[in-house]
């Protein structure tokens, strides 16, 4: 007889599969499709570009998993070439924090530092034929690409597609019952109060193998456009993109590059008498060659007419119709002379196209059924559109969907405050109060940067020019907290609880208003785990699995039965327990140096918080990053997306209850 007989379960599979997040815990009733022959569903993406594939996957890792959830796309497959190819620090962290960014990190390019070119400013030296030749350009500056506190201090560069194949492959293990429905095209959808629970109709056509189409329809919840620019649900919805679009033309290019510029695998921004170039270094292809992605300056403007609107229109058409391969790469030579720039030899370009400019952005992003309730929404291009110079669109996109994503899962697992009939979720409604307001900062930003950009640099000390070096690397560097994704304030709202002084004033100087701030994002610190004195990153205890944290710093009275920590502890978990079971876990950090037991703190912290226990670890003091005294100590409550909720003293823990009374159902 063998000394270990192994036996196999169902429950044994799970030892041996990729962890996966929890789902959160669900109060309300499921779906009910037996009702109607169309199909019920909780909700319905239309679009699986970045956007709508990232909202589709967090809903699915929240527990909106099976036929509860369908994402429709008009395209057969993922993304091939070209488009969006940048992900910012923000990004990355969030990328982190699902566990999803390993790849991307260890095989996209790096950025870490950008290259300024800007025109020769000594004399010119006369040829032979006593004429001038061309000044050229020079290096003028290096700068660090992202100059505020992140985790992962660099942009990255790699193939949209491959982001969609990541995305993709993770939502496979949350929902593998063909949520993606590729080839299916989102026609229309209107109100339809027959099914109440389900007042939403969606229409839509698939293609058949014999060539032909056929239409279909389904019943939704909600509903989400993620369909890009040109959005269907938009148009449904009755909103139009608002804005304006510039005369600056730009072609792009995706290819492997024989030069000799120096900077080539930097992020440069080139100006020349002759235009100006953008370089994007790209990811290495498995010709282990490295991909390089230039923006250049399509020269001269056509003049605007505001009685000849069409005429622009068609004016501005034929401009960008002009611009060929061939044009994309004569202007880039003249821009970077004397450097030769060209494509590799027995190379072909992965991707060219020609975009105009233009910042534009719909004044809402959600609309209302009629029952009061916002069941409509839009994410990403669907509702602002800008210039890819500062990297924002896929990203900017993303966090569209990350802010949505886990309201909109508390709203359908009954897990906001409950609300009479007829009136919205006020949880849910702080998507579009969140989001209109970064997209009126996105577009505000993008309209000075890429004007610049597209500007001339002229000499610092010529009082004519219209824009100068010096001038530029300001805007850039202003802006790297906005464009890094990191240096987001979400305004005052229900989910962001600002200080209060004890005159009701909001309180802008004292020790709560250090680097945690509410609506802003929780900075990453490493950490010392007390049960196994692991360093740990804080982010990475705090992964985005759609609940809520209380992160209770201790003060130096930790072991004292009878201070102010303890009795934060003991406050914060019996608050915790008034909530939804699962829904906030609570994460104590100290600030002792001695060796203490866990018979010295309250029994119920190893109880409930056994594996989200830290101390200081030995490279880094959180407390110092946070400025937060260690006399003193804090409570903080951080959201789902990571962003800090509110913040009390260890005496007042009464304010985290208040605050949880607003985004949470009591129990």
């Amino acid at each position: 007889m063998p000394v270990f007989q192994e036996t196999s379960t169902a429950a044994r599979d799970l030892r041996i599969l990729p962890s996966r997040a929890p789902p959160l815990p669900r109060l309300s009733h499921k779906r009910d499709d037996s009702a109607s022959s169309e199909g019920n569903h909780e909700v319905v993406v239309t679009g699986a570009g970045p956007s709508g594939l990232f909202l589709t996957l967090l809903l699915a890792r929240y527990g909106i998993t099976d036929s509860s959830l369908v994402c429709l796309d008009s395209k057969p497959g993922t993304l091939k070439a070209g488009q969006a190819d940048g992900l910012q620090p923000r990004t990355l962290e969030v990328l982190q924090s699902l566990g999803i960014a390993d790849e991307i990190i260890s095989e996209g390019c790096h950025m870490e530092e950008v290259a300024f070119w800007n025109p020769v400013e000594a004399v010119a030296q006369s040829n032979d034929s006593g004429g001038q030749v061309a000044k050229g350009i020079e290096r003028t500056s290096f700068v660090p690409d992202v100059s505020v506190p992140a985790r992962f201090p660099f942009e990255v560069t790699i193939h949209q597609g491959r982001i969609e194949r990541i995305l993709q492959e993770n939502l496979d293990l949350y929902a593998p019952n063909n949520t993606i429905r590729r080839s299916h095209r989102f026609l229309e959808y209107t109100f339809d109060d027959s099914q109440p629970d389900f007042p939403i109709l969606v229409k839509y056509e698939y293609d058949l193998a014999d060539g032909t189409t056929q239409q279909g329809t389904l019943r939704t919840k909600y509903l989400v456009g993620a369909d890009g620019a040109r959005s269907l649900v938009r148009k449904c919805m009755g909103l139009e993109l608002q804005g304006e679009t510039t005369d600056h033309i730009w072609g792009v290019c995706d290819f492997v590059v024989d030069t000799d510029f120096p900077d080539i695998r930097k992020r440069c921004a080139v100006h020349s008498d002759a235009g100006s170039v953008m370089v994007i270094p790209r990811e290495r292809i498995a010709t282990g060659d490295y991909l390089t992605r230039l923006y250049v300056q399509v020269p001269g403007e056509v003049a605007q007419d505001r009685d000849c609107e069409t005429d622009k229109k068609s004016a501005d058409k034929k401009r960008r119709g002009a611009v060929t391969l061939e044009y994309i790469f004569e202007q880039a030579q003249a821009v970077f002379a004397p450097y030769k720039i060209n494509i590799k030899q027995g190379t072909a370009p992965d991707w060219w196209a020609a975009y105009q400019i233009g910042q534009r952005m719909t004044p809402k992003f959600s609309a209302r059924a009629n029952d009061g309730v916002d069941r409509v929404f839009i994410v990403g291009d669907a509702c602002h559109t800008h210039s890819p110079k500062a990297g924002q669109g896929m990203n900017v996109s993303m966090m569209d969907s990350y802010n949505l994503a886990w309201k909109l899962a508390h709203s359908l697992h009954g897990l906001t405050p409950r609300v009479p009939s007829g009136a919205a979720d006020a949880v849910l409604e702080t998507f579009e109060e969140e989001r209109v307001d970064i997209a009126r900062q996105l577009i505000e930003f993008d309209t000075q940067f890429s004007h610049m950009f597209s500007g001339q640099i002229g000499p610092a000390d010529a009082e004519a020019a219209g824009l100068t070096h010096d001038e530029f690397l300001r805007v850039f560097s202003e802006g790297n907290g906005f464009t890094s994704g990191c240096g987001l304030h979400y305004k005052p709202n229900r989910l962001v609880r600002a200080p209060v002084d004890t005159a009701g004033e909001v309180s802008q100087a004292d020790s709560l208003c250090g680097a945690l701030t509410p609506g802003r994002r929780l900075l990453d610190v490493q950490v010392k785990r007390y049960a196994d004195a692991n360093t740990r990153h804080l982010q990475d205890e705090m992964p985005s699995t759609g609940r809520y944290h209380v992160l209770l710093f201790a003060s130096n009275d930790l072991l004292d039965k009878c201070g102010a920590s303890q009795s934060a502890i003991l406050s914060s978990i019996d608050i915790i327990h008034k909530f939804p079971a699962g829904a906030v876990n609570l994460v104590l950090l100290h600030p002792l140096t001695e060796r203490f037991e866990w018979a010295d703190l309250p029994p119920s912290v190893k109880t409930f918080a056994e594996m989200r226990t830290y101390g200081l670890a030995k490279n880094e003091d959180a407390y110092k990053v946070f400025d937060v005294p260690k006399g003193e100590g804090i409570i903080a409550v951080i959201r789902p997306d990571g962003y800090v909720g509110m913040l009390a003293p260890l005496s007042d823990p009464k304010l985290v209850e208040d605050y949880f009374h607003g985004c949470l159902v009591s129990i």
